[in-house]
């Protein structure tokens, strides 16, 4: 492992970029593999279908617990090794998990694997250390772009892996892309030694009160916890949708219809280069509306209509949109408010709206079965509304201000 050290901000590459949001993307596809696959896996592991749910739910529970425990110490320790070495703790547990019989044993395993994920969230602020002020904002979307592309493509992924090779196959696949990705980062990353000498304990008590001292940060996750609620909603419950009449879709078409949502992640790149020209608040407006405008859509139509389907794949893209744009533009406020805790801010930003997505799955799911399409639609469509409600407080503490002034 080479001693490169952290380049000026005039050496940070386009490739280095690159390299960095093809690894976000690579990481964070982990957390979304066994989604569509808790049938067959539970199957062969010997879990109930009551408990089934525990795969995708503890891999969620680990990352919560990674992104209020590990990147915070993106702060104080050597970002390269404390980043290899999430990738390798996670490459040997996806191979452990690929083999094992034991349902305990694997969800163990499952837990784990979101731990080491968190990887993903210390690369993103450490991309922001790259990069100067002009274009912190364009690099954050780029990185972020691949991030949010190994999410949409990896329940597609591992669905079309899964029907030719078997469930366990993408765990090996996975394992081995992610022992290949720490070679490569191992090669590439300049070091990143933070000054800060903070004892981790005290690290941990400082998060408490960068959350309450930091209006923007606490602005920012909210709006983006209302978002990704939705977010998290729909595609829990589409799949559910167009696998029952009148749809009929089969597991591949659902996995294609997933890919489309892919499109609405290129938007991320050109939200960074919004922010970094200041049009933050307007592009954050604009992003909340078309949140609530996706939700809105399938409502226009039934879905016996022959415009049902392409309906919901405008909307899916739409919604893919204005989600990933809100999330860089919200990176690119905390990002903005200190060097010296950048990870600690990340970690929260990350934990507070991924709170939001499982209260938006659990929500989905229930209102489904509770009352249908419709009414899963319609929580979808009131979080971004309170998001959009909040957001409309800016302008009011702006004409405040100006008064006072």
């Amino acid at each position: 492992m080479h001693s490169a050290s952290i380049p000026t901000e005039k050496s940070v590459s386009p490739s280095l970029i690159f390299i960095l949001a093809a690894a976000c993307g690579i990481i964070a596809a982990n957390l979304y593999y066994a989604q569509p696959l808790i049938g067959s896996i539970s199957s062969t592991i010997g879990l109930s279908s009551s408990t089934a749910a525990l795969i995708v739910t503890l891999t969620q529970v680990g990352y919560g617990i990674g992104l209020l425990f590990i990147v915070p110490l993106g702060d104080i320790l050597e970002n390269r090794k404390l980043i290899l070495s999430s990738l390798l703790l996670t490459a040997a547990v996806l191979t452990i998990a690929a083999v094992i019989k034991s349902a305990i044993l694997f969800l163990t395993a499952s837990l784990v694997i979101g731990i080491g994920s968190v990887a993903a969230q210390i690369l993103v602020p450490y991309a922001a250390h790259l990069s100067p002020e002009a274009v912190r904002g364009r690099n954050v979307g780029n990185v972020m772009s691949g991030l949010l592309l190994g999410i949409m493509f990896a329940r597609p992924i591992s669905s079309l892996v899964a029907e030719y090779m078997g469930w366990r196959a993408i765990y090996f696949f996975s394992a081995a892309l992610i022992f290949t990705l720490a070679l490569v980062l191992a090669k590439t990353l300049p070091s990143r030694k933070p000054s800060a000498t903070t004892a981790y304990p005290a690290l941990l008590h400082s998060m408490l009160h960068l959350l309450k001292a930091t209006p923007a940060l606490r602005r920012r996750a909210i709006y983006h916890a209302c978002v990704f609620g939705t977010f998290s909603l729909f595609w829990t419950t589409v799949p559910l949708v167009l696998t029952s009449p009148p749809f009929l879709f089969t597991q591949k078409e659902v996995a294609l219809f997933a890919l489309v949502g892919v499109m609405g992640a290129i938007v991320a790149p050109a939200a960074g280069r919004m922010a970094d020209r200041g049009w933050v608040r307007p592009a954050t407006g604009w992003a909340l509306a078309i949140v609530i405008f996706s939700g809105l859509l399938p409502l226009l139509v039934p879905s016996s209509s022959a415009l049902a389907v392409p309906i919901l794949v405008v909307a899916a893209i739409l919604l893919d949109l204005g989600v990933s744009a809100n999330m860089v533009l919200g990176q690119r406020v905390i990002f903005s408010l200190g060097a010296e805790f950048r990870s600690r801010l990340n970690g929260l930003y990350m934990a507070i709206f991924f709170l939001g997505g499982a209260i938006g799955s659990a929500a989905g799911g229930w209102a489904y079965a509770a009352g249908g399409w419709k009414a899963a639609l319609l929580i979808g469509i009131a979080l971004p509304t309170i998001a959009m409600a909040y957001y409309a407080t800016e302008f009011s503490r702006v004409r405040k201000d100006s008064l006072i002034d």
